[in-house]
């Protein structure tokens, strides 16, 4: 069930690699940071922490609610300083499903308030075409987001 005046955002990509392949890049840090984040904290494991900060500035918070692995992973997500979107305040779900020698990547990101919907939705058609990249192993590059001294 959909809270009130809440959004879900829902993307959808393929990857020619295993859900055991790309679970790893859900949970550990090294490679979270390969295709989201300069900076990584992550205890998979329900309450342990989910912290990545995406671009040198905008830090994500929560905790993981739920690890399958290699199927499924549910954490909390909210930004560091963010009254509309707070740590933990919405949630994310990724689930992996085989399908011939792709894996099918399925996010669901919930309880986000209808102004941050939009943002969200960019964030993730930002990020999820760089795990692909990565989950087939090769290189997305350095991520266009990520603030560097002098700005972007």
């Amino acid at each position: 069930m959909q809270a009130q005046g809440t959004v879900v955002v829902t993307r959808e990509v393929r990857i020619k690699a295993t859900p055991e392949t790309i679970f790893g890049f859900l949970v550990d840090p090294e490679k979270m940071m390969r295709w989201k984040g300069v900076e990584a904290t992550l205890e998979p494991k329900p309450g342990g922490k989910y912290r990545v900060n995406v671009t040198g500035k905008a830090v994500v918070a929560g905790e993981y609610v739920l690890v399958e692995p290699p199927r499924r992973v549910v954490f909390t997500w909210g930004w560091e300083g963010d009254p509309n979107v707070p740590p933990g305040s919405s949630t994310v779900e990724i689930t992996l499903t085989p399908e011939g020698d792709e894996t099918v990547v399925t996010l669901t990101h919930r309880d986000l308030p209808e102004a941050a919907g939009p943002g969200h939705a960019e964030g993730w058609e930002h990020f999820l075409p760089r795990l692909v990249e990565a989950a087939e192993g090769r290189d997305p590059g350095p991520d266009p987001w990520v603030e560097t001294e002098g700005g972007m």
